[in-house]
């Protein structure tokens, strides 16, 4: 099937792929400026999550103008890119903060865990009586 597709796809598309080309550019300079892993972490799950958007969006417009249909099939990608980044991302984190309490280089910058909390129970009531008795 061979269709024309006008210029009023055309541009949007154009436009959807280069804004997702300057987004995928500015996650890789921000990779590369960037000096701790944390900072490094960032750029990737924007600015990657955008540039899937655009491409997304931008599929969406091409194929519908094509078939002459509405073309949601990718609209499957960008909703397991949505929720599978946030959770790679914080699995990253974790894992590198994990790595650096154990190898104790993480000077203050690091948090100390949250196991290591004690956490008082509630108190009693005034008279030494527990409150609810």
């Amino acid at each position: 099937m061979n269709v024309d597709i006008s210029a009023w796809v055309e541009w949007p598309v154009a436009v959807l792929l280069v804004l997702s080309g300057v987004f995928t550019l500015a996650a890789a300079v921000g990779v590369v400026r960037f000096k701790t892993f944390f900072q490094r972490m960032h750029p990737p799950a924007l600015a990657f999550s955008f540039s899937a958007w655009c491409v997304t969006l931008a599929s969406i417009i091409f194929f519908s103008a094509q078939d002459e249909k509405l073309t949601l099939h990718a609209w499957l990608i960008i909703i397991f890119l949505s929720l599978t980044v946030p959770v790679t991302t914080i699995l990253l984190a974790r894992t590198e903060l994990f790595r650096r309490r154990i190898a104790g280089d993480g000077g203050n910058d690091i948090p100390p865990s949250l196991i290591h909390e004690v956490v008082e129970p509630p108190r009693a009531a005034e008279g030494g009586q527990p409150q609810g008795e």
